[in-house]
């Protein structure tokens, strides 16, 4: 009996091949060449309201994606979520507004409560629900109002896709506030893997604050760290795709591992083909050049499209076309030809008149008028009788 050989399967993860030491040299070049830029800038200005410091806690720095083909058909309103080591939106200053479905009621009074932490309470200035907003946005000047009260827009993700329809172009023609979903709706238990169905018979109650499918208080509350301290991704039909990863104000270290997990992230989760459609990655700021940090030597995607040195390219399918439209023309021309020899309705139509006979005018004009003479003598007579 021979002897068995055991067979490992290979893994199916891809390895990165973007380098770490180039994220961390990308990294502190473009901090420090951005404090010497904003350095430089007030002391031309002589600004004394100018501080460095918040002038680089406010710049963003972007990751950007160059792919060979396009990630998406058609433009995305909802962004998806990248979770990073260091959250984005970790300081107590911007405000949230969050839209959940009805009632509002509910998840107002999650927020009030004791659970819910308090340095988190005092950033949400807005809890809404679908119903309210469309009663009290639905004018432009009301809906810019809204936008510009709040930094962060939160949306429960059973109502998102109702949301472009609710806040028009004022959210939705830019990527900067448009509201990321989160998920506020309770799960439902799972036994062996399975949900568990719902009871047959049971009535909802009449108190709609009652009856609101909502998660634990501590779930949302984690649910909403989640969204404001992740990396979005808003996909559209380009090659191009830029996410914000941190702030000019940052350490470099802290950066380079928000920049390495949105890599790894995005390659896998969004770019159709992995790393073979991947072309290049930058690291840049709002106004400085981009710094490269991974660039592939493949520039394109299938080898079908390549020309070989020396080898003509393809002619296009004009003449091809043409010659085929010619031979449809001349097949229909012969259809035709035989098609006459045949007699058609028309033809038949034009014999079966030709049959019958001819009408005689003269003759249809005496009969009328022999009638019209005949009506005129019974008229005269009948007035004589009822005249004597």
């Amino acid at each position: 009996m021979s002897k068995s050989t055991s067979v490992v399967k290979a893994s199916d993860a891809v390895v990165s091949p973007v380098d770490t030491n180039q994220i961390s040299k990308a990294s502190k070049a473009l901090l420090a060449h951005i404090k010497k830029a904003t350095a430089a800038s007030t002391a031309v200005s002589k600004n004394l309201l100018a501080d460095e410091e918040s002038t680089a806690a406010e710049t963003p720095i972007w990751l950007t994606l160059t792919t060979k083909k396009h990630i998406a058909d058609t433009n995305r309103l909802q962004p998806s979520k990248i979770v990073l080591p260091n959250p984005l939106n970790a300081d107590n200053e911007s405000t949230i507004c969050i839209i959940v479905a009805d009632p509002q009621r509910h998840y107002k009074n999650v927020v009030a409560s004791e659970e819910f932490p308090e340095e988190l309470r005092n950033r949400i200035t807005r809890v809404i629900d679908v119903s309210h907003l469309k009663a009290k946005f639905k004018t432009y000047e009301a809906q810019r109002q809204l936008f510009n009260d709040h930094d962060i827009f939160l949306a429960d993700d059973r109502i998102v896709n109702r949301l472009p329809k609710h806040l028009g172009k004022t959210f939705f023609k830019s990527t900067a506030k448009r509201p990321v979903p989160v998920v506020f709706m309770k799960q439902r238990e799972k036994v062996d893997g399975k949900r568990v169905p719902k009871p047959k018979g049971l009535k909802p109650k009449r108190d709609p604050v009652e009856n609101v499918n909502a998660r634990p208080t501590p779930e949302i509350v984690a649910e909403i760290r989640k969204a404001i301290g992740s990396a979005l991704v808003s996909l559209s039909p380009s090659t191009n795709t830029a996410i914000k990863v941190g702030y000019a104000s940052w350490d470099a270290e802290k950066l380079a591992a928000n920049v390495e997990r949105v890599i790894n992230e995005l390659v896998e989760r969004f770019v159709p083909h992995k790393w073979s459609n991947v072309r290049s990655f930058y690291l840049k700021g709002p106004e400085t050049a981009a710094l490269p940090i991974y660039q592939t030597d493949e520039l394109w995607l299938d080898d079908s499209k390549v020309i070989a040195d020396g080898a003509e390219p393809e002619k296009a399918n004009i003449g091809k076309k043409r010659k085929a439209a010619d031979d449809e023309t001349e097949a229909t021309a012969e259809e035709g030809a035989k098609d006459e020899s045949r007699p058609t309705k028309k033809a038949k139509k034009t014999k079966a008149a030709a049959a019958l006979p001819e009408s005689n005018d003269d003759k249809l004009d005496k009969e009328i008028a022999t009638r019209k003479a005949t009506l005129r003598k019974q008229k005269a007579a009948a007035k004589k009788a009822v005249e004597v």
